[in-house]
């Protein structure tokens, strides 16, 4: 009975023992899945409060300044840059159309030659006016190829001669015989009719016609 006794007493005991260690672990996992909740929600908080917030300030400020406006603004001033090019083509055209139309329209009047032998005829217009200019202050002729006042020169030669500026070919320009005076000998392309334009200076307005001689042979062509 003694033995038996002390059996179950012991069996109480050990019960008792794992009811206590029971209740323990049950403690502990409650209070560490409070832990991990409060931990969890704390996280959670976070991103709804903060960094959604700094997100949408980016957002924000990439909505402020729109992707392509700096490609919008080069394309617009290309635009402009290809616009303002072919408005100086059309004006250019314009003005070599409107020096063609002068000279048309400029009666010419054979006058006597100057007796040399290769011009078959002389002839001057009061319809000829100068053709304007880029140049300001003191002018000094340059012969120099390519220069403003070279192509100033060509442009009042082609007027006088009737020859659109754009399809004359120049064979020679020299000296007049004084400082604001030239000569060009002309032709339209390879044409043989050949034309010696003389032109002169106007102050503040360019150069202009005064005689064109049609030529018997072209005496520059080389």
């Amino acid at each position: 009975m003694g033995s038996r006794f002390n059996q179950r007493d012991q069996k109480r005991k050990v019960n008792k023992i794992y009811n206590i260690a029971i209740t323990i672990v049950s403690i502990l996992i409650v209070i560490v899945a409070i832990t991990i909740f409060l931990s969890d929600g704390g996280t959670e908080a976070n991103p709804t409060t903060t960094e959604p917030k700094q997100i949408t300030d980016k957002d924000k400020g990439k909505l402020d300044k729109p992707a392509g406006k700096v490609e919008e603004k080069d394309s617009e001033k290309e635009a402009d840059e290809d616009l303002n090019a072919t408005e100086e083509e059309e004006e250019k055209a314009t003005e070599d159309e409107e020096a063609s139309d002068k000279a048309g329209d400029a009666e010419l009047v054979e006058v006597e030659g100057s007796g040399d032998g290769n011009v078959a005829a002389t002839y001057k217009s009061e319809g000829w006016k100068p053709v304007g200019t880029e140049q300001s202050g003191e002018h000094t002729t340059s012969f120099q190829k390519g220069s403003v006042d070279w192509n100033e020169m060509s442009k009042a030669i082609a007027l006088g001669a009737g020859i659109d500026q754009g399809g004359m070919r120049l064979w020679w320009l020299q000296n007049g015989g004084s400082p604001n005076t030239a000569i060009g000998t002309v032709s339209e392309g390879d044409n043989p009719k050949t034309y010696r334009v003389h032109i002169e200076w106007v102050d503040g307005s360019g150069w202009k016609p005064v005689k064109v001689e049609e030529l018997k042979v072209n005496d520059k062509r080389k």
